[in-house]
């Protein structure tokens, strides 16, 4: 369903306009979490929508978590992402459908436009629907959708070039996927005392912390974030043509300059580090350890142990947003040499984020597999 709405197009948009449009770095990055690569589709928003509302959600209930104790419940959360997803989604169309190239003109094209911008937010609810679905029923809730778009970025990159320009991309991107399958395949164990166990086997429990403690998940919302300020200074541009300011910006806050660059990787560092803390949240740790008695070797419950598992999983988190930074920055800082083109540059992080998405796919049809191994005697 996903590929199909991204092929079909939006109303009385000029196709031909899109065919033979040239494919560059920005492009491919909106890719990954857009729709088609015209940005032209029905779907054309992509997962950008509901992978941002999911994260600004996440942050408000971490701050909520931080001043009160009562939780929200389930219901309550999903109505504000399905909320904040429809704000998005029209901010979104709204930036988007005047780039947009339509067949018709005259009283037509603001008819045109004005029904595209609402096929564009219908298309991102429905995919938000979708995500919601394969993540109950399904693997790896949106992930399988972004996998799509990766997927579909690498075929058409592989199939658009000789052999001699890949080479380096595809060296770059074999290295990468190398570096993330032993990040993945790597962890820190901490020994831990548990109460109920008293055997030989006490003095081997430990809690278990990846080198790269979120995954690949950064990077993916990296390509989602760095679309917002994009949006912002574009929709500012054209409320404020004549700023100098706003015109800088929206020149330099891009994958072809230095400027862009630096921003890109300044959010992959803030999310990768922000995500270590927010999904294996060392408060939390510690106050499972006070309830059950258990402690960690040679260390006291509560104030020492949240002390020591910040200081874990902020340096894990640097080390993984350092490790996946430098494999980000190496082709784009290239790309600015000249040394690669702006059409493949792009690629080696697709096979970064591919190998990721495998490791946690693979993880998570294991561990579904071994649910269902055991059968009842009787």
């Amino acid at each position: 369903m996903y590929i199909v709405g991204k092929n079909i197009p939006l109303y009385k948009i000029d196709v031909s306009a899109y065919e033979q449009a040239s494919v560059g770095a920005e492009d491919l990055l909106v890719q990954t979490v857009g729709g088609d690569f015209s940005r032209s589709s029905i779907l054309a928003l992509g997962v950008f929508p509901s992978m941002i509302s999911a994260l600004l959600i996440q942050l408000y209930l971490a701050v909520r978590g931080l001043f009160t104790k009562v939780k929200v419940s389930p219901g309550k959360s999903q109505r504000l992402t399905v909320a904040v997803t429809l704000a998005i989604a029209v901010f979104q169309a709204v930036a988007r459908v005047p780039e947009l190239r339509f067949a018709v003109s005259g009283g037509m094209l603001s008819v045109a436009k004005m029904i595209a911008g609402m096929e564009m937010v219908t298309g991102a609810m429905f995919i938000m629907w979708l995500c919601d679905r394969n993540g109950k029923y399904g693997i790896s809730g949106r992930m399988v959708f972004v996998t799509v778009n990766v997927l579909e970025r690498i075929w058409m990159t592989l199939l658009g070039h000789s052999l001699q320009k890949l080479a380096v991309p595809l060296a770059l991107g074999a290295l990468m996927m190398l570096v993330i399958l032993l990040m993945e395949n790597t962890e820190k164990r901490i020994p831990v005392q548990r109460i109920s166990i008293h055997n030989i086997y006490s003095d081997k429990n430990y809690l278990a912390v990846k080198f790269n403690p979120v995954g690949i998940m950064p990077v993916m919302f990296t390509s989602a974030v760095f679309l917002l300020p994009q949006l912002l200074v574009s929709l500012l541009g054209v409320l404020f043509p004549q700023q100098a300011g706003i015109a800088w910006c929206q020149e330099n806050l891009s994958l072809t300059r230095p400027f862009g660059i630096f921003v890109y990787i300044a959010c992959e560092y803030v999310l990768t580090i922000g995500f270590s803390l927010l999904m294996l949240n060392p408060g939390d740790i510690a106050e499972q350890f006070l309830k059950s008695g258990d402690s960690i070797v040679n260390l006291h419950a509560g104030h020492d142990t949240r002390r020591y598992l910040g200081r874990v999983m902020r340096r894990l988190g640097f080390l993984s947003a350092t490790v996946m930074g430098a494999c980000i920055a190496v082709p784009l800082v290239l790309q600015l040499r000249g040394d690669i083109d702006s059409a493949l540059v792009m690629l080696p992080t697709s096979l970064m984020m591919l190998m990721g998405f495998s490791c946690n796919m693979y993880r998570e049809v294991s561990t579904l597999h071994s649910y269902d191994a055991c059968r009842p005697l009787l």
